[in-house]
């Protein structure tokens, strides 16, 4: 089984949910982004998104757009996100790490080649925002083949006749974008969240994230009761950011305050089936 698979059996076996945390890639700069991913999953993360820097970042908000400013602006590209995954890997081979962007980055690199170093790296699956199901068959056939999961995307307005084709080629898990619009501006409410999950459920047998929107642990806690994990990011991003000297370096309780937060949402994750409201 892949690392997602296993961690996803893991917290089936364990009967809860799991907490998925992202971060943007040399956010602020790639050493304290280094050191900041190496203690998300002893602060409770069971998956690992990283952001892939990039320029145009459409899907989502102020928070994200301007981590991704920061990490471009010291010079994070895809080349020096593999490198870092490969350094996360010397410490940690189990917990799921998951890349988190848009294609144009991917293009240039160059699919195929992406696929063999991402997993040779230590990736295990790839989220690209603006990649649809009709259009992604030059990702999914390199990656499926180097066995790097492809994870799909489906909103609130992914009816009955679109979901089929989002989970025909998808592994991994399904992640649920809980709110229509961009990242880190409202959240969605725990019924709604719940009526998504289920109606997903009966469109394929694979994990459920749910993302965007998410930003305590009490919310966190909400969608770990009805989907099988819950995605944590902009908050994250955010906390990151108001830990910032003017000039955008790092103040010295930054990699706390984040992972601080961190351990608040997994224990919100991790008491949500035990204590149910």
């Amino acid at each position: 089984m892949s690392r997602i698979e296993q961690r996803f059996v893991a917290l089936r076996a364990a009967g809860r949910a799991g907490l998925v945390t992202y971060l943007t890639a040399g956010d602020p700069d790639p050493d304290t982004s280094a050191r900041l991913f190496a203690g998300l999953a002893a602060a409770g993360a069971d998956l690992i998104e990283i952001g892939m820097p990039f320029s145009d970042p459409m899907a989502d908000g102020p928070v994200i757009q301007e981590a991704g400013q920061r990490a471009l602006k010291q010079g994070m590209t895809l080349r020096r996100t593999l490198a870092l995954v490969r350094e996360l890997r010397g410490a940690d081979d189990a917990t799921p790490i998951v890349l988190m962007g848009y294609y144009n980055p991917i293009y240039r690199y160059g699919a195929e080649r992406f696929a063999h170093d991402a997993v040779a790296a230590g990736v295990d699956g790839v989220i690209v925002v603006d990649l649809p199901p009709e259009e992604d068959a030059e990702l999914t056939a390199p990656a499926h083949a180097a066995r790097l999961d492809v994870v799909r995307l489906a909103t609130p307005t992914s009816d009955d006749r679109r979901l089929p084709s989002i989970v025909a080629h998808a592994s991994g898990f399904i992640y649920y974008v809980a709110i229509a619009g961009i990242t880190g501006t409202r959240s969605a409410d725990a019924a709604s969240v719940a009526a998504a999950v289920t109606r997903l459920r009966r469109f394929t047998d694979l994990p459920v994230a749910v993302g965007f929107g998410i930003r305590t642990p009490e919310q966190a806690a909400e969608v770990a009761r009805a989907a099988d994990a819950a995605v944590v990011g902009s908050s994250l991003v955010q906390r990151l950011a108001l830990n910032l000297n003017p000039d955008n370096t790092a103040k010295p309780g930054l990699i706390d305050a984040v992972l601080t937060d961190v351990r608040a949402l997994a224990a919100g994750v991790r008491g949500a089936r035990r204590n149910p409201s």
